[in-house]
């Protein structure tokens, strides 16, 4: 649970610093759907994904220098441990979990999240002010997490897995983090880049196809409705 909480208070904070800048982008998976949906210029897309990924890693710095005594003193597992200790960082496959299933859990995820955030930000839905829109993602991502992060984790970003795999991968824990040979799944590190792309992609036109392009009738039939009103 601490885990949820705190994913979901740090894409809050960080909406909050960010919002009158990018709009408060920290997902390529985010950005790419509002991308196709042609609410952030495609121009806007890759300095995007490289400040999300140089962010993430830097991060993993700061976590990784603030708590290597307790990783120096942690006596269940060697302390460059994979998936041990390495799943601090980035997200691996319960023993159970097939390759399938975990591709289906991070498409799943990411699609209601992007399905969320579109209703948030929505200004013809529910018309959530802007100051109160990043508490709505902030719960959001606490929901998936208690929902659907069992299986492994939750990345349902990109940008928060890979960057930090690659930054244990230089710290200590080597070449283990993409070819974990104690993973019910060996090449994991792939699965939540490709598939929360996937499922932002299908959230964004599913969001358009049901709900977005409704918008417009709605407004017509309520116009209509209030000249006959007022006729």
């Amino acid at each position: 649970m601490s885990i949820n909480v705190g994913y979901g208070v740090g894409v809050m904070i960080g909406a909050y610093i960010a919002i009158g800048v990018t709009g408060g982008h920290m997902n390529p998976a985010v950005t790419l759907a509002m991308a196709i949906r042609g609410k952030t210029h495609w121009l806007k897309v890759i300095p995007y994904w490289v400040a999300q990924f140089l962010g993430a890693f830097f991060s993993s710095a700061v976590v990784y220098g603030t708590y290597i005594d307790a990783l120096d003193s942690y006596t269940p597992c060697p302390k460059y441990s994979t998936p041990c200790t390495a799943t601090i960082f980035a997200t691996y496959p319960q023993p159970y979990l097939t390759l399938g299933r975990g591709v289906l859990d991070q498409i799943v995820g990411t699609f209601l999240l992007l399905l969320g955030v579109f209703a948030i930000t929505d200004p013809d839905n529910a018309g959530l002010k802007k100051g109160i829109q990043p508490v709505a993602v902030g719960f959001l991502l606490w929901g998936i997490g208690a929902s659907f992060g069992l299986n492994c984790g939750y990345a349902i970003n990109p940008a928060r897995d890979l960057a930090p795999r690659i930054f244990t991968s230089l710290a200590g824990w080597g070449k283990e983090v993409f070819v974990c040979a104690g993973c019910s799944i060996r090449h994991w590190w792939w699965v939540p880049i490709v598939a929360p792309m996937i499922g932002a992609i299908l959230a964004a036109l599913f969001y358009w196809l049901l709900i977005d392009s409704h918008h417009g009738k709605s407004r017509n039939e309520n116009e209509n409705a209030q000249t006959v009103n007022n006729t």
